[in-house]
């Protein structure tokens, strides 16, 4: 597998240097200074090709977007739409006319991926990202005060919720709203309590099978561009996999999984294999959904999850968690296997590692949050310890 790296852009403060000495070779990145629903420019684009590769002695290259984002006016379905498809398919031509062609997306409404905690405290001084269950629920059903925000948890839950909640400071609940916007790195909006319920009101009446056919509208509109330019679409799974704040989440299990790629066949239609965000649901098998959908991954975050009892979880070490990630490397380098032995023109699969904790010198660096120099440096180096091990006994493509 080709080894990359996340890069937040030239405000980032893990430097590209930085990336190049933890062994990645490809940059995952994205254009967040442009509003969603905006073209992305031949200019803009090149010009970030341009700072990755402005040292040569580093021979980096930006080899997947991470992401182009879909305007929340697609999700909900409301509105001409027709103009953002077309924005986002002129975004997509001016990508591949500069050479990149695997795009990674969500299709999560509201929230990208949701923490409560940023810090958790670990064995040491190094810290992790966390989700608590019962202060999530503090948030919807005591700071946010949304209708049903009780609906489908236990009562020692609630009971957990409104301890957390009576004993908070006003700087605990601000720290926790805090947490849970700071999964979105490219948006404008960053939700103030008001403004969530606001945009949530947009929301009102929508339904899995409502999200479920939104998105095929959109996969609908957009992949025969992808057929036509040479982009590889992948979706990334919902992360928690999970209902938030009364939204439906429609790309959190297989079988979720199976109607995505099926709604519109193409090669094109694929997906971002996260083995966090999948292996957050007790549900999945996910060495098993990497080998069921192993022709259509273009992409992979590879991360590890330990699981509570009540739905809580937290970013374990790379192979210390609850997903068997021996095996998961193993499916997708047997595919990568595949497709070379067939002179597949794509049959590396890049990744990248994701969530780090925090460690060493990194802390308190003011890293984005999940992503500091030193936990990605240890979970890539893990990684490809088992990639060559893999290599060397099952004779796989390096």
């Amino acid at each position: 597998m080709e080894q990359c790296w996340r890069w937040f852009g030239p405000d980032d403060v893990v430097t590209l240097a930085q990336a190049r000495q933890a062994g990645a070779t490809g940059i995952v990145n994205s254009l967040h200074q442009i509003p969603y629903g905006v073209v992305w420019s031949v200019e803009e684009i090149e010009k970030r090709q341009e700072i990755v590769r402005s040292d040569k002695s580093l021979g980096l290259e930006w080899k997947v977007v991470e992401s182009l984002p879909i305007h929340e006016s697609v999700k909900i379905g409301e509105g001409d739409l027709e103009p953002i498809f077309e924005n986002y398919r002129q975004s997509m031509r001016n990508l591949a006319a500069c050479g990149l062609q695997v795009i990674c997306y969500n299709f999560m409404p509201v929230l990208d991926w949701t923490r409560t905690e940023l810090a958790h405290k670990l064995p040491g001084g190094g810290t992790a990202l966390r989700f608590n269950l019962h202060e999530y629920v503090a948030l919807d059903h005591f700071m946010l005060k949304r209708k049903g925000a009780e609906e489908g948890h236990t009562a020692e839950v609630m009971d957990k919720a409104k301890a957390w909640f009576d004993n908070s400071t006003q700087a605990d609940r601000d720290r926790l709203l805090s947490s849970v916007m700071a999964g979105l790195p490219g948006a404008f909006d960053r939700y103030d309590l008001p403004g969530l319920a606001r945009i949530l009101e947009r929301y009102a009446g929508m339904t899995h099978d409502k999200l479920r056919a939104n998105l095929k509208r959109f996969l609908e509109a957009i992949i025969p561009t992808a057929e036509e330019v040479g982009i590889r679409m992948c979706i990334h799974p919902d992360d928690p996999p999970r209902s938030l704040f009364g939204l439906p989440r429609i790309c959190s299990t297989e079988d979720d999984i199976a109607f995505i790629l099926g709604s519109v066949e193409s090669p094109a239609n694929g997906l971002t294999l996260c083995s966090g965000s999948l292996g957050a649901n007790p549900k999945n098998d996910v060495p098993g959904i990497a080998r069921r959908f192993a022709d259509k991954i273009w992409f992979a975050h590879l991360r590890n999850v330990a699981k509570d009892p009540d739905g809580s979880f937290m970013e374990a070490e790379h192979l210390g968690g609850d997903t068997d990630m021996v095996a998961l490397v193993d499916a997708l380098m047997a595919e990568e296997q595949r497709r070379k032995a067939e002179s597949h023109p794509h049959w590396q699969i890049p990744m990248r590692p994701d969530h780090g904790h925090e460690l060493l010198d990194d802390v308190g660096k003011g890293s984005f949050p999940g992503y500091p120099a030193v936990g990605r440096l240890r979970g890539l180096a893990e990684l490809r310890g088992v990639m060559t091990a893999l290599a060397q006994v099952k004779g796989y493509a390096a």
